[in-house]
């Protein structure tokens, strides 16, 4: 009965929480940023609706940040 709980708690014989996947965000915010621009480029207007275009306005500048200073602006 005492083995039952072995895999609860603290100590070296217990089960560990995995580290979290490492995520590129650079990478994962340039090809996001690159489709938007993209979308937006290719557009006689803007492609979006009233709340999505209030959002990207938001987001995009944010997300920016997570690229290289000369690459974000």
């Amino acid at each position: 009965m005492s083995d039952q709980f072995s895999l609860f708690g603290e100590g070296d014989d217990r089960l560990q929480m995995p580290p979290p996947p490492a995520v590129d965000h650079e990478a994962r915010a340039r090809a996001k940023l690159t489709r938007v621009l993209e979308q937006a480029r290719a557009a006689d207007r803007l492609p979006w609706d009233e709340r999505n275009t209030r959002m990207w306005r938001t987001v995009f500048p944010q997300m920016a940040q997570w690229l290289p200073a000369e690459e974000a602006e």
